[in-house]
């Protein structure tokens, strides 16, 4: 049976996530593609249909002023011919633009999806067409001697269809067309120079309008390509929010059920563990007599401090579980701060006097007392320490400081001149069982796991962790609980004498 490799279960786990991006956008650009490929444009069929509405909702929108324009021309074009023909002329006018108005609306309440563009194109050139020819009638003043303001009414009415059809190239087409032809049907009832050239430039107003209807539908698409592309952006961040927020779900349940796994598993972990360590310290001090073999007395002793090491490891991580979980609680009572670093000191003597490490004390034993959790505090100094002699070279230097703050509260600082740590790997040794490149060369191993509790036992207490570390030059560890905590400044809590009976020797605060 083949070994199950790191490639195996991350198959078995489905693709990655830059697997599925790279699919999704794969997939997106086929079906971009495909689009394109039945478009008549060339564009993507929701360009198409965008543009279209625009069309018809324009061509609705101009109803009202197209016809009011339509009754002034009529109005003017009543000097020249007789007020009946004015009439029918605009009465054909108001047809088509009612006729064009019933075509959009019909678009518009049709289902997008459903609806089939090709033909509603189609529909709407043909309109336009019509359209521009009832405008083109209106050519016939020129017999009448009207021709001037007939070619006014023309460029007038080009202009109009210009703006209003601008994202549908072919119904500015379909709609200048006849209009142009009426403009050049002119020549045939006059020659005259002016004619000429009243027709000349209303032929070239009318280029210049088709010219103008393509670069504003060339805008018109750029500015649907980029709302399509802000669309797509906001749907990433949207798609990249509900995944951050489903990995972050994920995370909590992961972290919630691993603490609850080791606060279950605590009485489970050292119950046998006690056992080892009972049995074996047994064993090592021959309490029932010599051992046959003197080698069973150093395996008992290997054993016992195997043990005791693991199940330091282990009170650790329950320990970091804890704090992490914010189900640390704090046995807060009035503690001298100084005494806990001089008891703390004592503790690490032997182990500094084998490596021949020196103290340097300067512990200010007038402070008042402070408000704190008496065992977290000394492990937060004894984790310290610990440090500062692990990580400091045969006859070096550890300096102990314990003062007052700038804002009134106590700090605690040791300082070594051990190896150092480098500036980039301050967030590594911060971290759960990070250790620095430096440490790991030149000292004992450890767990990695001091310095996380350090930092979570001085936020549970409100206080500040500060580390200071240069390469070659050692490494200063500040301690800083806030002004709050001082005896000093605590003002006194009233209780009813009830109350006061009722409650415990020693408060208790959940963290």
């Amino acid at each position: 049976m083949s070994d199950l490799t790191v490639e195996m279960v991350q198959r078995g786990r489905g693709p990655s996530t830059a697997e599925v991006t790279r699919r999704r956008e794969v997939a997106r650009k086929m079906r971009s593609a495909r689009e394109k490929l039945t478009s008549q444009t060339g564009l993507e069929r929701a360009f198409d249909y965008e543009l279209l509405r625009i069309y018809a909702q324009y061509r609705i929108g101009a109803g009202i002023p197209v016809g009011l324009f339509a009754l002034v021309l009529a109005g003017g074009a009543s000097f020249w011919i007789p007020p009946v023909a004015a009439a029918a002329w605009v009465l054909g006018v108001f047809v088509m633009i009612g006729l064009s108005s019933l075509l959009g609306r019909r678009f518009l309440r049709a289902d997008p999806d459903a609806v089939k563009l090709a033909r509603w194109q189609r529909r709407f050139v043909v309109c336009e067409a019509l359209q521009g020819a009832v405008w083109s009638s209106m050519i016939g003043l020129g017999t009448a001697g009207g021709g001037t303001f007939a070619l006014f009414g023309l460029v007038i009415a080009s202009a109009v269809a210009t703006l209003i059809a601008a994202t549908f190239p072919a119904a500015v087409v379909a709609a200048i067309g006849p209009l142009m032809l009426a403009s050049l049907s002119l020549l045939v009832f006059t020659r005259e120079m002016d004619a000429v050239m009243l027709v000349t430039m209303a032929c070239g107003a009318q280029i210049f309008f088709l010219g103008l209807a393509k670069r504003l539908y060339t805008s018109s698409v750029g500015a649907l390509e980029m709302r399509a592309e802000k669309d797509a952006v906001f749907a990433e961040l949207e798609q990249a929010k509900a995944n951050s927020d489903e990995a972050r779900r994920r995370a909590e349940e992961a972290n919630l059920a691993k603490s609850r796994f080791l606060a279950t598993m605590s009485h489970e972990l050292r119950t046998p563990l006690n056992a080892i360590l009972g049995f074996s310290e047994v064993m090592k001090n021959e309490v029932f007599g010599a051992h046959a073999a003197p080698s069973y007395r150093e395996y008992s002793t290997d054993i016992h401090d195997s043990g005791m090491h693991l199940l330091n490891l282990i009170n650790e991580i329950l320990d970091l579980s804890r704090i992490e979980a914010g189900r640390y609680e704090l046995n807060e009572e009035a503690v001298q701060l100084a005494h806990i670093v001089e008891e703390c000191r004592h503790m690490m003597g032997l182990r500094a006097k084998a490596k021949a490490q020196v103290f340097h004390d300067f512990v200010d034993d007038s402070l008042p007392r402070i408000w704190v959790d008496e065992r977290a505090m000394r492990q937060i100094v004894l984790n310290v320490l610990s440090n500062a002699v692990k990580f400091t070279p045969q006859g070096g230097e550890i300096t102990i400081k314990v003062g007052w703050t700038s804002s009134g509260g106590q700090y605690v600082a040791v300082k070594d001149n051990g190896p150092g740590i480098p500036e980039d790997e301050i967030d590594t040794v911060m971290s759960s069982f990070g250790r620095g490149s430096m440490a790991i060369k030149d000292a004992e191993q450890g767990s990695g796991l001091g310095l996380p509790i350090v930092k979570g036992l001085v936020d549970l207490h409100g206080g500040n962790f500060t580390l200071k570390s240069r390469p070659r030059e050692g490494t200063e560890v500040i301690v800083t609980l806030p002004a709050s905590r001082v005896m000093d400044t605590l003002t006194a809590v009233s209780v009813e004498p009830k109350a006061a009976e009722a409650r415990p020797a020693r408060p208790r605060r959940a963290a």
